[in-house]
């Protein structure tokens, strides 16, 4: 489709990502002058079913993690098929990259290099028109702020200690506005930080910023949450607590084993410690309860506990309708992690979000360990009205931004 404004250059480039591993960037000109720039993120505990992330592999180069490959398909083949394509249909543009990359998981092109195009041609069709991002994917619909599910203890694949349970999370569940809850959980984060220290405990962070010292339990890494919310001045009505246990790391041979701890459970027996955990802490959300190719055990987990607690599909649904058709059909979780490059395109997630709100599914926008500066997160979070974001802990300057960003929409909305 032509218009009027129509673009003029695509460009790849090889960046940096908050773990020190190269990552795709992409700017994109429209006619009249109009520009757009965005940056794939990149995740460390990653689901089989997710979209390609291309790599050189390439030991000479960043041990073999360069991404010069990514950035010479965008100049010599995606470029060259958008180059005078107007910019009225994001959605035209994103099927023309994936019937150009022609596999089921964009692996020819790869997804990260596919993605940093989708993004930035859609920033830079944002200041076309004068607007800001959430408004331009949202239209007029999208003015909620979501809550921050914010990450302060990391564990598994995100820390190198011995907690199991990759992350634990504080949302706060009662206050006023977005604003508001992000000081809550800033307090919070400061108040855990502090017993950690008087403990003599470590007080360095993992990959999403939370920190992440050794404890003799993943219980007591959660008592300690709730030492630090009451320390910070709130209740556990004020704060609730959420877990992504990432549990499709510990599943082998139809079971699971918890590597840190070395203890092997079944999907029934995990199912059930989540019950112990859900009676005696303020937990409200678990976050791959169970492993993303155990159908029947998520069947069982959402039976037993769905009507008690959100239970989200990261690994289970990578972000893709065909898996969350599965699982609307099978009665499996009842909310979606939304991660834009585990599908590849910005059109693709917006049809995956409005297929779980269709029926009945909360979704939470999320970022990846890898991440960057790019705030586009947070303005997908208000314009698909989600409710929910997990972004990190607010120590570091890739997870603060996204913060900051929703900080100055929620201004832009609510004055």
């Amino acid at each position: 489709m032509v218009t009027d404004n129509r673009i003029i250059s695509v460009e790849g480039f090889e960046l940096m990502d908050s773990r020190s591993n190269p990552t795709v960037g992409a700017r994109v000109v429209l006619e009249d002058g109009s520009e757009g720039f965005a940056i794939s993120p990149s995740g460390a505990s990653t689901g089989i079913y997710e979209a390609h992330e291309m790599r050189d592999g390439d030991s000479a180069r960043y041990g073999g993690k360069g991404v010069l490959k990514a950035v010479a398909a965008i100049e010599e083949e995606i470029a060259p098929a958008l180059i005078n394509l107007g910019t009225d249909d994001q959605r035209t543009a994103d099927e023309l990259m994936i019937s150009l990359d022609g596999t089921e998981n964009k692996k020819r092109l790869g997804a990260n290099a596919i993605l940093a195009v989708s993004l930035a041609l859609s920033k830079a069709s944002a200041a076309s028109y004068g607007m800001p991002l959430y408004r331009y994917i949202g239209g007029i619909n999208g003015n909620e702020l979501p809550r921050p599910m914010m990450n302060i203890l990391n564990g598994g694949a995100h820390a190198a200690n011995n907690i199991d349970i990759q992350e634990f999370m504080i949302i706060p569940y009662k206050a006023c506005c977005f604003s508001e809850g992000l000081r809550q959980c800033s307090e919070i984060y400061h108040s855990l930080g502090g017993i950690l220290k008087e403990q003599g405990k470590a007080t360095g962070v993992g990959d999403e910023g939370g920190f992440a010292p050794d404890l003799q339990s993943d219980e007591e890494a959660i008592e300690l949450i709730v030492k630090a919310v009451e320390k910070a001045g709130y209740t556990t009505d004020d704060i609730k607590i959420a877990l992504d246990v990432a549990s499709s790391e510990w599943y082998s041979d139809g079971g699971y084993l918890l590597p840190k701890r070395g203890k092997k459970m079944t999907a029934d027996g995990l199912i059930e410690y989540y019950e112990e955990l859900i009676a005696k802490f303020p937990i409200i959300s678990i976050e791959d309860g169970v492993a993303e190719e155990d159908w029947e055990g998520w069947q069982r987990l959402t039976a037993r506990l769905g009507k008690k607690i959100q239970l989200v599909g990261d690994d289970l649904f990578v972000t893709n309708t065909k898996r969350l058709e599965k699982g609307i059909e099978l009665g499996a979780a009842n909310s979606i992690l939304v991660k834009l490059n585990q599908i590849g395109t910005l059109t693709e997630t917006l049809d995956v979000v409005r297929l779980a709100q269709k029926h009945g599914y909360t979704a939470v926008i999320s970022h990846r360990s890898g991440e960057t500066e790019d705030t586009t997160i947070a303005d997908l979070a208000v314009a698909l009205n989600a409710g929910q974001i997990k972004t990190g802990a607010p120590c570091r300057t890739d997870r603060v931004a996204k913060y900051n960003r929703l900080a100055l929409i929620e201004k832009e909305i609510i004055g």
